[in-house]
């Protein structure tokens, strides 16, 4: 394993010489491959230091030049709920890590104040809260959405790249995969997603990524492994997770039963009471779920999540959750609820 903290020093030395860490505190969860730290620094300042190896780095790069983009411009009420990165100059620092085993990069981030977490599992009243609060927030994201800079990268190139490596990865279910491939590019040609409006979507929405303040608005959001510029259904499986009956839980899986429980239902309703859904976004439910498996957990799952976490949700993906995405999900008690 790494020595990462001399690597973060070396890094800090880079970015500024004259000021000096005391000392380097590793914060990770234990999920991920990534690696968060705390530093103390001399003066008695903290900084957060993240060190990822995850995706590529020039959509590592991209992706926090648009959040501090959007946390900038973003309206009055989500000032502060953001964690900057450090600038240089004109602009976000970075450092690249290379050598013989791997290809590392770094970012220095401001801290964010941080509320308490969500509780695992929310009351009703707090489901239609977080409800009407996402609708708001992703509002707000909608205003800001022409002054981000662009991204390149969308769906169906992340899609077609599975696509290319399916038969080196999964040579037993590579029949499976591009079945669910092609249907997830014909379904949204289909519902024509590529004309839905593209804004920041964080995607993983889990307990531990965000806290919220005693009134129910968002208070501070980090972790953005899975930050992308596209259609706002995309945060809508992780969001079903957050209200479910089930709760937080430690061992977990992907099922689609999230997506199909009363208490997701409450907070469509609460949502599209504040910022209406479309018929074909609630269309899109299902194959942004669809999309979700194929990209994050089958094509860079193994990149993301520690060994034997990945192994398990691979399993769970190619022998449950994509055989019987199908006949388990159905979009039409949404639409009834809606009135679409």
């Amino acid at each position: 394993m790494k020595n990462y903290q001399n690597i973060l020093r070396y890094a800090w030395r880079a970015y500024d010489h004259t000021r000096h860490i005391e000392s380097i505190t590793d914060i990770s969860a234990q999920v991920s491959t990534n690696h968060v730290y705390r530093l103390l620094m001399a003066d008695g300042n903290s900084l957060i230091a993240k060190v990822t190896f995850f995706g590529s780095y020039e959509a590592f790069a991209e992706d926090h030049v648009i959040i501090n983009v959007l946390s900038n411009n973003l309206p009055v009420r989500y000032a502060g709920l953001l964690s900057r990165a450090l600038m240089k100059g004109n602009q976000i620092f970075f450092h690249r890590y290379i050598d013989a085993d791997q290809d590392a990069w770094i970012v220095f981030y401001r801290p964010i104040h941080v509320r308490e977490d969500a509780p695992k599992r929310l009351s009703d009243d707090q489901v239609r809260e977080l409800g009407r609060e996402m609708a708001r927030f992703h509002y707000d994201c909608t205003l800001v959405s022409g002054s981000l800079p662009r991204s390149d990268r969308n769906m169906t190139t992340d899609v077609n790249a599975l696509r290319g490596t399916a038969l080196a990865d999964y040579p037993e279910h590579v029949d499976l995969i591009e079945h669910h491939c092609r249907l997830f590019l014909e379904n949204t040609f289909r519902i024509n997603v590529y004309g839905f409006t593209k804004i920041p979507v964080f995607v993983d929405w889990n307990i531990g990524n965000f806290s919220l303040a005693d009134d129910g608005r968002l208070s501070s959001r980090w972790d953005y492994d899975w930050f992308r510029l596209s259609t706002r259904v995309t945060d809508f499986y992780f969001l079903s997770r957050v209200v479910s009956e089930v709760g937080d839980m430690t061992v977990f899986t992907y099922e689609v039963d999230r997506l199909m429980e009363d208490r997701f239902l409450l907070f469509l309703q609460a949502y599209h009471e504040v910022f209406p859904l479309t018929r074909p976004e609630v269309l899109f439910l299902k194959e942004a779920y669809r999309f979700f498996l194929l990209n994050y957990v089958l094509r860079l799952g193994r990149y993301f999540f520690r060994p034997k976490i990945a192994d398990k949700l691979v399993h769970d993906v190619l022998t449950v959750h994509l055989p019987t995405l199908d006949e388990r999900f159905t979009a039409e008690r949404m639409l009834r609820t809606l009135n679409l």
